[in-house]
């Protein structure tokens, strides 16, 4: 067994950025995992990605000097219920829609909002992924992973996860000292059916749905997205590119006497999220092209490569944007996709 050298990486990543990774490796169980970390440990403890689905990074280097590690673990497998709860596995290398259908067909509820969202199972837990009023990290039990240093199996409740708004402990303290193997999760036997997030009910009105069930919602989010969201397959992008920023009580005010159609939601902490969607497209910036990166004509929060973008072609168009909406909102905007 051993590393493959000088792969492009263009058809691994959802921008369609071409880079080369110098070292690449696919595998597809977990004694594959422990072997390429055996036999490669110190040049993967030098430099190493695990890459997923593709679908939250952009590439700006064109040669990758490090180890790129393609999880492609797959299995789903229900693996206790309760009286109130159903227990899934599913293993990393899921995609992640998939992985939902594959619970919305079994009648395992909680997992619906989260339709069409690209990716696998294996990141979802890092980015905790949320979407239409629902994170991941309120349906995770636990989480699997390999120290890559210690060459240990390890188990993490969803406490030991230290969840955030698109942040976990592996994207932060434990940044690159593990490979997500698999993830547990704890869903609804009687659905708690939510529908209140943005236009979910107006789609369900528009569908005609007539009795309520998860199956519904799902096809409510996945048209909505579709509406909104260019398919990767079609045009390059990695979805929503910026986080929602968050700010004081005081400052939305001041905003809102200039903009009163500001959208703002209340956090639990007293600071109002902020859709950065709505700050992007006030700012001028949606439809916006510059060669071939570009700022999306239906959700300003996507950029675009519209065929030869290179990755700082995006990034530099990224710095643009978030230089304007600092200077128009005094906001700072953070992106979402990692920078590689």
């Amino acid at each position: 067994m051993r590393l493959q050298n000088n792969i492009s990486l263009k058809k691994y990543n959802s921008f369609g950025i071409e880079t080369i990774a110098r070292d690449f490796y696919i595998f597809s169980s977990n004694d594959a995992l422990s072997e390429i970390v055996d036999n490669y440990q110190n040049r993967i403890l030098e430099s190493h990605f695990i890459l997923g689905g593709g679908s939250n990074i952009l590439f700006i280097q064109q040669l990758l000097d490090t180890v790129v590690l393609k999880n492609e673990i797959k299995g789903i497998q229900l693996y206790k219920e309760d009286e109130n709860y159903f227990y899934v596995k599913a293993a990393a290398g899921e995609n992640w829609h998939q992985f939902v259908l594959y619970c919305i067909n079994n009648g395992w509820a909680g997992i619906e909002n989260l339709s069409l969202i690209p990716g696998t199972v294996g990141a979802s837990p890092i980015q905790n992924i949320g979407a239409y009023g629902v994170e991941v990290k309120d349906l995770i039990e636990s989480v699997e992973a390999f120290h890559i240093a210690d060459k240990s199996w390890q188990n993490f409740t969803n406490a030991d996860c230290t969840f955030d708004y698109r942040n976990s402990a592996f994207k932060s303290k434990w940044k690159n000292q593990f490979v997500i193997t698999s993830v547990n999760f704890k869903l609804n036997k009687i659905p708690i059916l939510k529908t209140s997030y943005g236009a979910i009910e107006t789609e369900l009105k528009k569908m005609g749905v007539q009795e309520l069930n998860i199956r519904a919602i799902s096809n409510a989010i996945i048209n909505i997205r579709s509406s909104k969201l260019p398919d990767p397959k079609l045009i390059g992008n990695a979805g929503s590119f910026f986080k929602n920023p968050s700010i004081a009580k005081d400052q939305f005010n001041k905003i809102l006497l200039k903009y009163p159609d500001l959208p703002g939601y209340l956090n639990i902490d007293g600071t109002i999220k902020i859709a950065a969607g709505w700050l992007i497209e006030k700012a001028g910036w949606k439809g916006y092209r510059e060669g071939d990166a570009g700022c999306h004509s239906m959700q300003a929060l996507v950029l675009i490569n519209f065929g030869n973008a290179t990755g700082w072609d995006i990034y530099a168009l990224s710095e643009k944007i978030i230089d304007s909406i600092f200077k128009e909102f005094n906001i700072s905007l953070e992106r979402e996709v990692n920078i590689l």
